[in-house]
C-alpha cells in the first residue's frame, strides 16, 4: 500500500509488440509453441536428471538449475505477451508490474551467474580431471547454486525497491510486452538519475561480471586441449562435454550484451523489444535442444527413463 501511495499511476498499460498488425494470431501460435516447448523440454531435463543416478554429477546438477531458471523466466513475461496478441493493449497493476520486473532481473542474473559457475566446473573438469571430485564437491556445488540464486535475488531487489520510490504522474503506456526497467523509468515523472546508474553500473556488473570469468575458463579450456592433449580424437571428446554450454553462453550473451552494456539513455526503442524477446522466449525453448541434441549421456537417460514408464 505504501507503494501505491506514492505513485498516482495505479496500473500501467502494456502495448506489447506494436508493429506486427495483422499478424497477431500468427505469433501467437508461434509464441505459444515456444513456451509449450520451454515448459516440455525443460521439464524433461529436470525429471531425467533428478530420477537417473548416473546424471548426479556436478555438470547435470547445475544443467536442472538452469531448467528451473528457464521454466521460471519464460513464465514471467510469455504468459502475458501470449494475452496481448490475443487482446491487444493489457493492463498491469503497479504491483504486478514491479514483481514482473522483479523476477524478470532475479531470474535472467541468476542465470548469467550459473552460466559462469557452469564454466568453471567444466574448467576443472578438463583441466584438473584428478582432483576433480575434491574440488566440485556436493558442497562447492550447492555454494555455486546458493551464490547465483542469492546473487540474483539482491540484484533485482535492489531495482524493484528502487523503482518503487518513483512517482508515476500522467503517461502509463509501457511501449513493451512486460515491465521492463528502461521503459518504466521513461515513464517516471520524478528525478531517475539514480536507477539509471544502478542500472548502467549494477546491471552491466551483473552481467560483464560471470562474463570475464566464462572467457577466461574457456581460453584456459582451449589452451589445455591444443597444448597438453595430443591425440586429435580426445582433445574432440573433451570439448564435445562444454561445446552445449558453450552454445547456451553464446545464445544468452550476445543478446544480454546487446540490451544491457551499452550505457541506457532510458529509451526504450523496437530493437530493445526483439532482443528481449530472443533471450526470455526464444532462448529457453533452445537449451533442451542443444543439450539433449549434443549429449550422449542425456540422451541415454532420456531413452531409459522412457523405457521405464513405458
Amino acid at each position: 500500500l505504501a507503494m501505491l501511495n506514492q505513485t498516482e499511476v495505479s496500473e500501467f498499460l502494456l502495448l506489447g509488440l506494436t508493429n506486427i498488425q495483422g499478424k497477431q494470431h500468427f505469433f501467437f501460435i508461434s509464441f505459444l509453441l515456444l513456451y509449450l516447448a520451454t515448459l516440455l523440454g525443460n521439464s524433461v531435463i529436470v525429471f531425467v536428471v533428478i530420477s537417473e543416478p548416473r546424471l548426479h554429477t556436478p555438470m547435470y546438477f547445475f544443467l536442472g538449475n538452469l531448467s528451473c531458471l528457464d521454466i521460471f523466466y519464460s513464465t514471467v513475461t510469455v504468459p502475458k505477451m501470449l494475452t496481448l496478441f490475443l487482446f491487444g493493449h493489457q493492463s498491469i497493476s503497479f504491483g504486478g508490474c514491479l514483481a514482473q520486473l522483479h523476477f524478470f532481473h532475479f531470474l535472467g542474473s541468476t542465470e548469467a551467474v550459473l552460466l559462469a559457475g557452469m564454466a568453471y566446473d567444466r574448467y576443472v573438469a578438463i583441466c584438473n580431471p584428478l582432483h576433480y571430485v575434491l574440488v566440485m564437491s556436493p558442497r562447492t556445488c550447492m555454494l555455486l547454486a546458493v551464490a547465483s540464486w542469492s546473487t540474483g535475488f539482491v540484484h533485482a531487489m535492489v531495482h524493484s525497491v528502487m523503482t518503487s520510490q518513483l512517482s508515476f504522474c500522467v503517461h502509463n503506456q509501457i511501449q513493451h510486452f512486460f515491465c521492463d526497467l528502461k521503459p518504466l523509468l521513461d515513464l517516471a515523472c520524478s528525478r531517475t538519475r539514480l536507477n539509471m546508474t544502478l542500472l548502467n553500473v549494477v546491471t552491466t556488473s551483473i552481467v560483464l561480471g560471470p562474463f570475464t570469468l566464462i572467457v577466461p575458463s574457456y581460453l584456459y579450456i582451449i589452451s589445455f586441449l591444443f597444448y597438453k592433449v595430443q591425440c586429435q580424437e580426445g582433445r574432440w571428446k573433451l570439448f564435445s562435454t562444454c561445446a552445449s554450454h558453450l552454445t547456451v553462453v553464446a545464445l544468452f550473451y550476445i543478446s544480454v550484451l546487446f540490451n544491457y552494456t551499452p550505457p541506457s539513455s532510458g529509451n526504450s526503442t523496437q530493437k530493445d523489444v526483439q532482443v528481449t524477446l530472443m533471450y526470455s522466449a526464444v532462448t529457453p525453448a533452445l537449451n533442451p535442444l542443444i543439450y539433449t541434441l549434443r549429449n550422449q549421456e542425456v540422451k541415454t537417460a532420456l531413452k531409459k527413463t522412457l523405457r521405464r514408464k513405458l
